[in-house]
């Protein structure tokens, strides 16, 4: 390998350590508003999900969307390098100013942006088939689709008829196992578990009397599992945002012939690595994730992370790199909705949107400026 294609490496999982740090706010922002965990608590927790994931994606997805950005033989390893730079960059300046833009976003403007300074606009893989325009759909899709999954989940966890609630449970479960054609059997038994999981705890916590500490109590216990389950999401999702950009460096450099025979190292160190940065941190990222939007109590934490969880499996199947940060915004908003309108902050929130349309262009503008300097130092 050439010193350039090792210092891309070296890069990317720098980027993977800063997206750990800078997303971890999203899996543990309401576990820790809710005082479940505590702060430390939360991001070991978080940490070991988000590396437990690499047992568990092993279809990369994700990875090759992101690695697709651009067409092989429109880039070179200087345009991979200004994407990762450009996203470092930003990353860590929304890091510092405490807003929760996209990491993954951040990554594939930088790269589409580079590559369009170097072969222009005909450089970049529009297709919905795995190509950006996924993505940019998803930009929209993700968090609609987590604030719909919330609003149901929370609407039916509410509900004051018990046996109700437990049917509605249930049919929901059976018919999502009947009908959603699920690429893995994780898949399968993962939202078996969580049907049963939820059920029990319901049925148990009636059956012996409920009152308001007990079903508190519940719910924080709950916390646990829902925050997993979007833990494991994160880490499935984002660390394949690094494996991509270093598997199209490796098709750039001939190392490997396409992005299916990536080496196995090469995923076993992205999963690492973004746990590691989970487990540094990222606290002024939790504080508006936490509690500027809407406030949270454990039984909201419970349905926005599951609905987290549920949007962040489903578009992991689907191979599109969404953000896990407009994922988790829109469950938050979408319980918070549930409440009434006014006790959502949407001057905060609309700030965040502002912050998630910018992302890309403005990368995409960085990276070309970097690549613009880059070649004429390689």
């Amino acid at each position: 390998m050439s010193l350039l294609l090792i210092v891309i490496i070296f890069l990317a999982l720098v980027f993977d350590f800063i997206n750990g740090f800078h997303d971890a706010a999203n899996s543990i922002a309401t576990i820790v508003s809710t005082k479940v965990l505590t702060p430390f608590q939360a991001v070991l927790w978080a940490a070991f999900f988000n590396f437990l994931a690499f047992f568990i994606f092993s279809d990369h997805g994700v990875a090759n969307t992101v690695a697709k950005t651009a067409h092989e033989g429109s880039y070179d390893l200087v345009v991979v390098l200004a994407g990762i730079i450009a996203a470092i960059l930003w990353n860590l300046l929304t890091w510092w100013y405490g807003i929760p833009s996209s990491s993954s976003h951040t990554l594939i403007g930088g790269f589409a942006g580079a590559a369009i300074a170097h072969s222009g606009f005909n450089a970049i893989n529009w297709s919905l088939n795995g190509g950006i325009s996924l993505t940019i759909l998803f930009i929209l899709l993700a968090p609609l689709i987590g604030l719909i999954i919330s609003i149901f989940i929370t609407l039916v966890t509410i509900q004051q008829r018990f046996w109700f609630k437990i049917a509605i449970i249930v049919a929901t479960v059976a018919l999502c196992l009947i009908f959603v054609p699920f690429k893995k059997p994780f898949e399968f038994w993962a939202l078996l578990s969580l049907g049963v999981i939820f059920t029990v705890s319901y049925i148990y916590n009636h059956l012996r009397g409920e009152s308001a500490y007990r079903t508190a109590n519940m719910y924080k216990r709950l916390q646990l599992v829902s925050s997993a389950g979007l833990s494991l999401g994160h880490g499935g999702s984002d660390a394949q945002k690094s494996m991509g950009i270093i598997g199209a460096a490796m098709v750039a450099q001939n190392v490997i012939p396409d992005f299916s025979h990536i080496p196995l190292w090469v995923p076993f160190s992205c999963y690492i690595v973004i746990a590691l940065g989970t487990m540094s941190g990222g606290w002024r990222i939790v504080k508006t994730m936490g509690t500027r939007i809407t406030k949270v109590t454990p039984l909201e934490g419970v349905c926005a992370e599951t609905a987290g969880a549920i949007t962040l499996f489903t578009a992991a199947n689907l191979g599109a790199p969404v953000s896990t940060t407009h994922t988790i915004t829109g469950s938050i908003v979408g319980v918070g909705a549930t409440k009434r309108l006014s006790a959502v902050r949407w001057g905060v929130t609309v700030n965040l949107v502002w912050a998630w349309v910018l992302t890309i262009p403005v990368s995409g503008l960085l990276a070309a400026g970097l690549y613009s300097v880059l070649k004429l130092l390689f």
